[in-house]
């Protein structure tokens, strides 16, 4: 009987541990906040740029992309990700800006799922490529 009870027990334990893996796949990223953008496109960004995106509460997201505000909004669900920039302003900066500027903004609907490994969110695409990292700010 002793036997017989041990082995439920080890079978309940041993679906536990499966169960709780997959809910850890499952698990929502903390989004909300300003994030600074230190790679686009496999790229370091440039020294003293202004690249950020800022999430917030029921899907709005809004930043700078190098040189422009943009805005649009922001799709989650666990660790999938979906970005829609909607706008930008249009004025004009020097052009390693503008460079990293379309960058960003190419890179930002192509947006599939989000990570976050030791303090930096990282935005992949749907071949598993990191397309923005991003560090959050106080």
């Amino acid at each position: 009987m002793l036997k017989k009870a041990f082995i439920l027990s080890a079978l309940l334990f041993g679906l536990t541990a499966c169960e709780s893996t997959d809910s850890a796949k499952n698990d929502t990223i903390p989004l909300l906040g300003s994030w600074q953008i230190e790679m686009v496109q496999g790229q370091p960004t440039i020294d003293y740029s202004p690249a950020q995106i800022t999430f917030e509460a029921e899907g709005k997201l809004h930043g700078n992309n190098s040189c422009n505000n943009f805005f649009g909004q922001y799709t989650q669900q666990g660790q999938e990700l979906k970005l829609s920039p909607a706008g930008s302003t249009m004025k004009a900066c020097v052009d390693a800006l503008m460079q990293q500027e379309h960058k960003v903004m190419q890179a930002m609907p192509l947006v599939t799922q989000a990570k976050l490994v030791q303090g930096r969110l990282t935005l992949l695409g749907s071949d598993d490529k990191p397309l923005l990292v991003l560090s959050q700010l106080k």
